[in-house]
């Protein structure tokens, strides 16, 4: 006499729990993909194979436009100085980044350049790794 098992395990698998867990995840990462998007200035900067630790600093940027930004916050040249001395305020050593883009004019950097060296600020002009 044969003894047959009462219970069948069925060995097929259920994707739809899988399916609604991966469009849950899509939908997340599409959502806190838009959040992060920076909206600041594309600036294209030389290369150097030199790297400098950084200090706290405000960042300058200026765009083969001639467009400057202090914090990625658009200023006229006329007010960069105001501004500069504005965020600096009250550092111990206050450092500007110089973010120039490869074909900004020389002048424009030259005149931040200028701005730092009146001031007795330090200040490293950022280059691409």
């Amino acid at each position: 006499m044969a003894i047959q098992a009462r219970n069948k395990i069925s060995t097929s698998f259920n994707m739809s729990s899988m399916t609604d867990i991966v469009f849950l995840l899509l939908i997340f990462f599409m959502v806190t993909s838009t959040q992060i998007a920076p909206n600041g200035l594309q600036v294209t900067l030389p290369q150097s194979s030199s790297q400098v630790k950084l200090i706290p600093h405000v960042s300058v940027s200026i765009t083969k436009d001639m467009q400057y930004a202090v914090n990625k916050e658009p200023v006229d040249f006329a007010n960069l100085e105001a501004r500069l001395k504005q965020e600096l305020a009250g550092q111990e050593e206050p450092a500007i980044v110089l973010r120039a883009d490869k074909d900004a004019p020389t002048g424009a950097t030259v005149g931040v350049m200028e701005i730092a060296n009146r001031n007795r600020w330090k200040f490293t002009l950022a280059t691409q790794p």
